[in-house]
């Protein structure tokens, strides 16, 4: 959706409408297509804060404990997300290592540490640095978080191992799982929200 001044425009249809002011709990929708075109940025809030913090939680299980175990002909080998980007380091494959690391662990993660910090209520806005800066970062790292392209080359891999040896997926697969579906709906937020949340938050200052 795009705005300008008091208009908001359909990101379906594009048909333009001047902006209300909505309370807790109501949408206002197209009238041309029926779209979701605005809601409240407070119950955006209290739908995404513990959201994220989930997220944040299945994060670190995710890279804390083995992604799967693999047994074949009596050796067994099991491997963490950050155990593999090691192992590629000392393969001498340092740029897939480094393009592993940032897109599957670092950007993703700090994708959701912004989101947090701007999604914590404040009681003096003004004392919150960065805010303005922190959201174009989070929109510059949205494009490179890739958990899903890394989820999908996994299960294809695992599924071509499947026929070789025996594949008994650990922890951190199932938690890889759900923080695929958790970040679809978490980095697709719309930062229109956050500056609405900052500028709500002044006036009752």
């Amino acid at each position: 959706m795009h705005e300008i001044s008091d208009l908001i425009a359909c990101e379906h249809c594009d048909a333009v409408f001047h902006k209300l002011s909505l309370s807790n709990g109501e949408i206002a929708r197209c009238t041309r297509c029926g779209a979701e075109i605005d809601r409240n940025a407070q119950e955006r809030r209290n739908h995404l804060l513990p959201l994220t913090i989930a997220s944040l939680i299945i994060f670190v299980i995710a890279n804390t404990f083995p992604i799967v175990q693999i047994e074949l002909q009596g050796l067994v080998s099991k491997t963490t997300l950050m155990g593999a980007v090691l192992s590629l380091s000392t393969e001498g494959v340092s740029l897939v290592a480094l393009l592993v690391l940032a897109t599957t662990i670092l950007f993703p993660f700090m994708q959701m540490l912004i989101l947090f910090y701007l999604l914590i209520p404040s009681t003096n806005p003004d004392d919150r640095p960065g805010f303005s800066l922190l959201i174009r970062v989070m929109q510059m790292l949205r494009p490179w978080g890739m958990v899903e392209v890394f989820m999908l080359g996994v299960l294809v891999a695992l599924i071509k191992l499947s026929n070789m040896a025996t594949i008994i997926p650990g922890i951190a697969l199932w938690a890889f799982c759900m923080l695929t579906v958790m970040l679809t709906v978490v980095v697709s937020f719309n930062p229109r929200y956050l500056w609405q949340l900052e500028i709500s938050e002044q006036e009752e200052k």
